[in-house]
């Protein structure tokens, strides 16, 4: 079985191999490689683009494309399992449903996007991308602290502000503030039938969902797995312990790959 992770947005691919490496690493499951691509204007990436370049189906199509030049350089299986955060979650949908790749399981984890353009969970980033271009990081972070909707998610959850916070300090942040005007206003879905069609494609999948995240509402996560008729995994909220919540999202999804 081969892999394909895919990071939040203004993360980077680090961020999936950090989170689920010990999982891939254990001795139950048989890795034949792994590709965990960097989305344009993230991570290594040097492109950043126009507007239009920062479409779901656009940036799907990139990462797709470099999965399968990386896993064409070694042993790979014939089937692949995707792992998405957020974003990432997103994409590996949007991969699904356009057979962008061969796959056969997918786990989407903490999923932010739904049939909606800019949805009121993922209005903060628009407002923190205007933000870094006006101001840069320094001064637009400061602005950012006494605005709505920092102050909304902050009140709900200390670590998803914190998180907002983040992305000013993220390499080249200014420069690639772009991805966090335009990605938002994506639609994962037309419609909840859309993912209803990935069973039939014989297409297994998970979702993972926390809750007191107002970036990532665990309403959204049973929307998700009810839609697609898959499992849902709770585990805790990152404000009780991000330790706790990593554990606990290793420990669902490596019994899961394991089991399916």
């Amino acid at each position: 079985m081969s892999f394909v992770l895919l990071h939040g947005l203004g993360a980077d691919r680090s961020q999936p191999l950090g989170l689920f490496g010990p999982v891939l690493d254990s001795p139950g499951l048989a890795i034949a490689a792994v590709a965990a691509p960097d989305v344009r204007a993230h991570g290594a990436s040097t492109v950043v683009g126009e507007p239009a370049d920062f479409a779901l189906d656009r940036l799907a199509d990139e990462v797709a494309s470099e999965a399968r030049a990386t896993l064409a350089t070694g042993r790979t299986a014939r089937r692949l399992t995707l792992v998405g955060i957020s974003m990432g979650a997103a994409l590996a949908l949007r991969i699904c449903l356009r057979g962008l790749l061969p796959v056969d399981r997918a786990v989407f984890v903490r999923p932010a996007f739904d049939d909606r353009s800019l949805p009121p969970n993922l209005r903060p980033f628009p407002v923190i991308g205007e933000l870094l271009h006006e101001s840069g990081p320094v001064d637009g972070a400061e602005r950012f602290r006494r605005t709505e909707p920092y102050l909304r998610v902050a009140r709900e959850s200390p670590m998803g502000g914190r998180g907002l916070l983040a992305q000013f300090t993220a390499t080249d942040a200014a420069a690639r503030a772009v991805r966090l005007v335009e990605i938002p206003r994506n639609r994962a879905f037309a419609a909840e039938a859309e993912l209803a069609e990935l069973a039939p494609r014989g297409i297994r999948s998970l979702v993972v969902g926390a809750p007191r995240d107002p970036v990532h509402p665990f309403a959204l996560a049973e929307r998700w797995a009810g839609a697609l008729g898959s499992p849902l995994e709770r585990v805790p909220a990152r404000d009780d312990g991000q330790p706790a919540q990593t554990a606990a999202m290793r420990d669902v999804v490596g019994r899961w790959l394991s089991g399916s």
